[in-house]
Order: structure tokens, then sequence, then C-alpha cells
């Protein structure tokens, strides 16, 4: 009788877990969407507002079109600022970011430096691995210029920075990487990196 009435409350206890797991799954599952439809419900209201005051305002038309079709955008600024106001855009992406994500956070280390053309020639150890120096979006892979085996990455403080002279790339076209990243590998021992912003080139000594 006695290991009846255990084997009933150790059942009555196992159901009551399971039933407040199912609802603490569907909280967090509605949470979830109510998130992600807020976040569609602004776009939508931002779209409709910039439409309705550039109908009302003809003149601020010109100005509208000036300032998102001729001038340099920073889309790698635009997208961090999105991500720490309201999270990622995407569903389940961070989920899947977590998963994949490798494991490489490194500070750029180097032995000498020397002016190269537009930019600065580094030497570093043979085959060394690229990090990263900022937060940023991947906006360029392949030959640029005078630069063989280039990935540019537009910063999210507006800076495109330019490495050259890589192998074993780790990156796509268009992501969105974090500062200390893997980019990939140097072909020998010599690292090339430019620095430009608005189209013109900057001093790597303010940067390096």
């Amino acid at each position: 009788m006695m290991d009846n009435d255990i084997n009933k409350i150790k059942l009555e206890i196992k159901a009551k877990r399971l039933s407040n797991y199912e609802t603490k799954k569907n909280n967090s599952n509605n949470n979830f969407f109510y998130k992600f439809g807020l976040k569609v419900l602004f776009v939508i209201l931002l779209t409709i507002s910039i439409l309705i005051i550039l109908k009302k305002y003809p003149n601020l038309k010109e100005k509208f079109y000036t300032e998102v079709y001729e001038k340099n955008i920073s889309f790698a600024s635009i997208n961090n600022l999105y991500k720490n106001t309201f999270g990622n855009p995407i569903p389940f992406s961070n989920y899947f970011e977590s998963k994949t994500k490798p494991v490489f956070s490194e500070k750029l280390h180097y032995y000498q430096s020397s002016k190269y053309q537009d930019g600065v020639k580094l030497v570093v150890d043979k085959n060394y691995l690229v990090p990263s120096l900022e937060s940023g979006m991947i906006v360029f892979i392949g030959d640029k210029d005078n630069y063989p085996n280039t990935v540019i990455i537009e910063q999210v403080n507006g800076i495109d920075v330019w490495y050259s002279n890589l192998e074993n790339i780790n990156v796509n076209l268009y992501d969105y990487i974090d500062k200390g990243s893997l980019i990939g590998s140097t072909i020998d021992d010599n690292l090339y990196l430019v620095y430009k912003k608005d189209g013109k080139v900057l001093d790597y000594n303010d940067y390096i």
C-alpha cells in the first residue's frame, strides 16, 4: 500500500513538471511571435510614415533621394544599431549562429609595418590566421585594383578595411562578423591593409 502511494506521488510530480514545462514552452513561443510581430509592425509603420512625409512635403523628396541613393550608407552600422535595439530580424538566426559560430577571437599581431601603395604591408607569421579588426559586413571578396585575394569589410564605424594576400577565406559575401572573427590566412608572411572612408584613403598610422 505504501509503495503504491509513493508511486502515485511520483507520477503526480512528474505530471506537474511536464505541465510546467509545456506552459513555459508555450509562453516562450508566444513571446517570440509577439516580438517578431512588433518588429514587422515597426518596419511597416516606419515605411508608411516616410511615404506620408515625402508626399506632404515635396521639398524633402530631393533631399531624401540624395541621402539614400547618392551618399555612401554604412549598412554595417545600420545592422549593428538594429541588432542592438531590436535583436536579429531573422527568426531563429541567433540559435543557429550559436551552434555554428567558430571559436576564434584574436587581436592582430605583426612584426614590422611599412607603407605599400595606398595602405600598409605587415610582416606576420607564415600562413597567419587574420582576425577582423572591428565588427562589420563583408562587402567584397576577390581581386581589387593591385591587391589580389582581398576581403573588404565595411566596419560599424564607417571605415572600409581591405585585407589582401589571403587564402582559405573563412567568410562569405554579406556576412556580418564580430571583432576578432577569423577572415582567412595569409598566403605567405605578408598581410596588406588599406583603410578607406567615403572612397578616400586614410592614413594607416591612425588605425594600425
